[in-house]
Parts: C-alpha cells; structure tokens; sequence
C-alpha cells in the first residue's frame, strides 16, 4: 500500500493554441517535479484542418514548431496529420493506459496543474483503496461557473462571489469569475493558503473534462466515451455511461485545492481563418457554422445514449 501511485496525464493539443500550452507544461513540470517519476505524460498534437484552417501555411508550420519546443521533454509525443477531437483522444488515451496506471487525468491545453496534485492524488488513491473503493473519480475545486449546480465543485474562496452573466458586468479584476485569465502565481498563492485539505464526497457525480481524475478500474470495468460522441460533450457522456455501468461510485472533490481551467484564454484559437477575434471561447466557436451543428448533435447523441429508438448523428452529418 505504501509504494508510489502511477498516474497517467494526457493532453490534446491543437495547433492553434500554441501561445497557450507552455504554461499547462511549466505548472505540469513543477507538479511531476512534487511527486517523481511515476507520472506518464502523454501529448497528441494536432495539425488537421479540416474544422479550424490556418492563415497560411508558413503559420501552421510555426505553430506547430512552437508546440514541439514547449512540450519537449521525456513523454509520449504523437504527431498527427489527421482530424482528432477531445472526444477521441480521451476515450483512446483512457484505453491505452488503463491497463499501465493506477489513476487517469485528463488535462487540457488551458489548464494550469496544481503542484500539489499527484501527491494529494496518491494519499486520495490509498485511502479509497483502503476504504474497499477501487473505483472512484475525483475533481479538484475551481472556479465559479455558469449556475449554482455547480457550487459543490467551487474552490471556497470563489463560492461566495457574484455571477456576471452578461459580459458587460466583468471587469478585468473580477479574478474568480469563468472569463478571468488566471496565472500560476495567482493560483499558487491560493493553494499555498491550505494547510487542511477539505475533501468531499458528493451525493451524485458532477464534472467537466478539465482535470477530471479516473481511477484506471472504472475505464477496466468498461465504462468510456461512446463513439457516438465524436466530437464534444465527451464529459457528460462519460458520466451518464460511468452513472449506467457502475451507480453512483465516490467522487471526491479536493474544495480547497484550485486546479485552473483558463477556459477563455486571450490566446486560446490563435491564426484560425475567417473566425470572429473577439468574444468567449464559445462566441468564438460559434462564428463557424459547423461547430453550432456538431455541437448539437453531439449533445443530442450523448441525450438519447440509451434511447433504444435513437439514430446517431456522425460527423458526416454535420457536413449535409
């Protein structure tokens, strides 16, 4: 029970957000650097443009040049010409290792790692082992989101700040709010703040992607991302297959420790043709008729899973 637990951590990187994936790999590093070497870290980077196209291909080229210097180091590294979504890189990196590792992490390229992550990973991990829990996932406290269904995931010093659900109300200094551009230092002085973790187990499972921990027994068991979920809300269908296979198993939720999720990065979508420069993430995803289509279906596929009477939508649909 006392030797290291080995984690897998692994990242989709699109070559459009080369400005961005070098802070996820610094705080990634200093986490690693926390734990030792029982971590596999995994990269697949992507040049396919078939959804997103570059300005021209000089750009490509040096985004992709970009990425490889940033993520250089002793990983697993692929390089891939071909359409890969979040979706499929989740549900095969999930298979690749479940057999290899202990725990699963899905990181994301706007994340920033806590250092403190894979050692309160590992205590966590021994204690549900020990609790005859080998099933389990876990999230680490965050931002405040969209609605109060998110509350019981909310690091307790954003839980009690305002919603701006329209984007005039947010101003540059609101640091707790979803559109804030956090830095490692912001986030480190917030974590170095915890002397007593506050751990807790919620009455039913709630998560996004960003950071998502998943002990390798539930993917062994069968649970993963359907392929009928090509392209988004690869999260949600996780959770409803993981709900349909194994009930209601732990979640922990780590409340005082923040693990960052810079989901409306300034720098996220850099160099992509035709798309609108300003706005969300998402306002920004939305100015390309495809995605709103894509996004759609996929959520209408991961809805009706179970509904024996359900058609899937592919991707070929999203192009009649």
């Amino acid at each position: 029970m006392n030797s290291k637990t080995k984690f897998a951590i692994g990242c989709l990187v699109q070559w459009y957000e080369c400005d961005i994936i070098g802070e996820y790999v610094e705080t990634l590093k200093e986490a690693i650097s926390e734990y030792g070497d029982h971590v596999i870290v995994d990269f697949w980077v992507s040049s396919n443009q078939q959804l997103e196209k570059c300005v021209d291909e000089k750009q490509l080229q040096k985004c992709l040049k970009k990425i490889k210097h940033e993520i250089s180091g002793p990983w697993v590294i692929n390089l891939s010409p071909s359409l890969v979504t979040i979706a499929d890189y989740r549900r095969e990196f999930n298979e690749k290792y479940c057999n290899d590792v202990d725990v699963l992490v899905w990181g994301e390229s706007d994340m920033l790692v806590p250092k403190q992550m894979f050692n309160i990973l590992h205590n966590l991990h021994i204690t549900s082992l020990q609790n005859n829990n080998p099933k389990y996932l876990s999230f680490f406290g965050t931002c405040k989101m969209w609605d109060d269904t998110w509350k019981s995931l909310e690091h307790p010093d954003f839980t009690d700040k305002p919603f701006y659900s329209e984007p005039e109300d947010f101003k540059p200094d609101h640091w707790w709010s979803l559109r804030y551009t956090m830095s490692k230092e912001e986030m480190n002085s917030i974590n170095d703040k915890t002397d007593e973790l506050d751990v807790k187990i919620l009455p039913q499972h709630k998560f996004n992607g960003c950071g998502l921990v998943i002990s390798s027994e539930v993917i062994k068991s069968g649970a993963n991302i359907p392929k009928s979920v090509f392209f988004v809300h690869e999260d949600s269908a996780f959770m409803w297959v993981t709900n349909k296979l194994l009930g209601n198993i732990p979640q922990y939720v780590i409340k005082n420790i923040l693990l960052v999720h810079n989901r409306n990065h300034p720098k996220k979508r850099m160099y992509i043709k035709g798309e609108r420069k300003d706005g969300t993430m998402n306002e920004k995803r939305r100015s390309n008729d495809w995605y709103v289509k894509a996004n759609q279906m996929c959520e209408q596929n991961y809805i009706n899973l179970f509904n024996p009477n359900w058609k899937f939508f592919k991707w070929e649909d999203v192009w009649t």
